[in-house]
């Protein structure tokens, strides 16, 4: 509770800052995980899972407005699924995280804008549960799942101007994480492919 804390602080004080547009994004994130510990790996193979995504935030630009900023809060689900005669894992997990990206319009044609963006996201689980068989455990309590997580990630964003009250947006992004404060023999990462929606509203700078 601690780390989701500051990261909310953290949030709503950089969003007091002036800003031209503000942003909600949803869509679909596909996941794909490497887990590795003392005993090696994992005996039943993790298949990509899906989840959704979620965030919100706000966007400033450069003097050469072909470059901007962004700052926002995400919600994520990491999710995997793994089976055998044997076995069968699944697992569940929502993480919170603030993000800030650097964006570059690298072509407009009529009312589309083509932008490439990347940047970095701190993440931390707020939920996450493993189904074993019948059992079920809680992840938030293991350290690989745990720690904060440093995430990069780039992808690319097609905007469509509606007049002058904003953008109708559909993007694609790839992400790895990070764990640099796990220091348990269990080590985990996960590729993150991602497709989203979103709507942007142009807003006003106060002077």
């Amino acid at each position: 509770m601690k780390k989701l804390a500051t990261l909310l602080v953290l949030f709503f004080a950089l969003s007091n800052c002036y800003s031209q547009e503000v942003y909600f994004s949803t869509g679909s994130n596909f996941t794909k995980y490497s887990f590795k510990s003392s005993n090696g790996t994992m005996l039943t193979r993790l298949q990509s899972g899906t989840g959704t995504n979620y965030e919100i935030g706000f966007s400033m630009p450069f003097k050469n407005d072909k470059f901007s900023y962004s700052l926002g809060m995400s919600l994520n689900e990491y999710n995997a699924v793994a089976g055998s005669p044997s076995n069968s894992y699944k697992w569940d997990t929502k993480y919170i995280g603030l993000q800030g990206a650097l964006n570059f319009t690298f072509c407009k044609i009529n009312n589309f804008q083509f932008v490439a963006r990347g940047g970095v996201s701190l993440s931390t689980i707020i939920y996450g549960k493993q189904t074993l068989n019948t059992y079920v455990y809680d992840l938030k309590k293991q350290d690989e799942f745990s720690n904060l997580l440093v995430i990069p990630f780039a992808g690319i964003l097609t905007k469509y101007k509606l007049k002058d009250y904003g953008y109708l947006s559909l993007g694609y992004g790839i992400s790895k994480s990070i764990s640099p404060f796990n220091i348990s023999d269990e080590k985990l990462s996960f590729t993150t492919n991602q497709i989203t929606f979103g709507v942007h509203f142009n807003i006003d700078k106060k002077e």
